[in-house]
């Protein structure tokens, strides 16, 4: 009998010395992963003069039929008024960088001069936080003053993804908008907003869950670790 004990106790403490490095592996992981996959301006690709893309999908929230149809859309508005748009979506920021913030580096990186910033337009969504940033060059703001502008990013691009995550038509939505504004049409100005009763939501998203499964598992671990060692030798004394 106090055989098979010394053989359960020599295992527990195996046991435990194999499951910490898991258990570190797992916390670091934790804390890690989240800064690492954050997007700076220094690692988006350079625009070269007179560039075709219209649309840079990093979050990868748009499907390839919608993203056809707005690249379309904002290629025409190029060839027909000389007014072009950029549409950006990322999935995390830099920490310390704004929407906004990383909206007006990446403009200036794009188009260095004034002049090369007259006719641009570049348009910017986080969607971790579904934040936006908007910057026109000074020929633009002629056509489409800041107001527009705002109102674009603040309302025809935020009342889809409020009503649910609705990436596809918000983005459909603004480039409607745009496109009828920098062609010198009339502002269809934002969507209508509903009226409608909100409930909130009190199922945790997907990466909230991960979280929680990630430490679930560590707490079980360590107080396996814990348990079965003070057990075993409590069993011991008891007989």
């Amino acid at each position: 009998m106090r055989k098979l004990v010394n053989q359960i106790l020599s295992w527990s403490k195996y046991l435990t010395r194999l499951m910490l490095p898991v258990v570190l592996m797992v916390l670091v992981t934790q804390l890690v992963a989240t800064p690492a996959s954050a997007t700076g301006v220094y690692q988006m690709p350079n625009l070269n003069v007179g560039s075709s893309t219209w649309v840079l999908d990093k979050a990868e929230v748009l499907s390839r039929i919608n993203e056809g149809k707005i690249n379309n859309a904002l290629e025409k508005l190029a060839k027909d008024t000389g007014n072009q748009v950029r549409v950006v979506t990322i999935h995390r920021l830099d920490y310390g960088e704004t929407a906004q913030s990383f909206t007006d580096k990446l403009f200036e990186k794009w188009f260095p001069t004034p002049e090369a910033q007259a006719h641009q337009t570049l348009l910017v969504l986080d969607n971790l936080t579904n934040t936006t940033g908007i910057r026109s060059g000074d020929a633009v703001k002629s056509i489409m003053p800041d107001n527009i502008a705002n109102s674009v990013v603040s309302e025809t691009l935020m009342v889809p993804l409020r009503e649910g995550d609705k990436y596809n038509q918000a983005f459909g939505d603004a480039t409607d908008r745009l496109v009828a504004v920098l062609s010198g049409k009339p502002d269809p100005g934002p969507p209508v907003v509903k009226d409608t009763v909100q409930v909130e939501g009190t199922f945790k998203s997907a990466e909230e869950t991960d979280k929680g499964s990630s430490t679930i598992i560590v707490v079980v671990l360590l107080v396996a670790a814990t348990v079965i060692p003070m057990a075993t030798y409590y069993w011991y004394q008891r007989g």
